[in-house]
């Protein structure tokens, strides 16, 4: 029993001592900002993504991009039942970004989210999950982002 306590110690001490960091948790410590940014598409995503990108154009970085957004959002059913009511949607976004750098462009990236939804008994429930849904896509596709961009910025 004494030698597994210890051996669990050990373990925890080099697991824990490893200098083991996320890849990704330094995003605010980026060499770049978003000089401007231009959005059209679905208002409420593109609302979501300003807000998130928000942090990168106030920072003064080396190099600074310019960046359109081009945001699809799409509402599909996927099942009915025997009565015809809808019982699932699939819901998803695409959005290309074209980034720019000194009025050259550099590279387009195309970021792509898709969620299924259970049809509501609720029209505002189902409305507000909705909302969240696209918050959420929002916020994955910005982070998608400021990944690439940190890596173009790296090369």
């Amino acid at each position: 029993m004494f030698k597994k306590i210890t051996l669990l110690i050990i373990i925890c001490c080099f697991i824990s001592h490893c200098g083991f960091t996320p890849l990704h948790s330094s995003k605010k410590n980026v060499n770049f900002s978003i000089k401007k940014i231009t959005f059209e598409g679905d208002r409420t995503i593109n609302s979501f993504l300003k807000s998130n990108l928000n942090q990168f154009q106030i920072k003064q970085g080396q190099k600074q991009y310019d960046i359109r957004s081009f945001t699809k959002y799409s509402k599909k059913i996927l099942s009915k039942d025997k009565t015809a009511k809808i019982t699932d949607y699939e819901l998803s976004s695409n959005t290309v970004f074209q980034i720019s750098l000194n009025d050259k462009f550099i590279k387009e990236i195309v970021l792509n989210e898709k969620k299924n939804m259970k049809n509501m008994s609720d029209k505002l429930e189902e409305q507000k999950y909705e909302r969240v849904i696209k918050q959420n896509f929002a916020s994955s596709i910005s982070n998608k982002l400021i990944l690439e961009l940190s890596l173009i910025n790296d090369n």
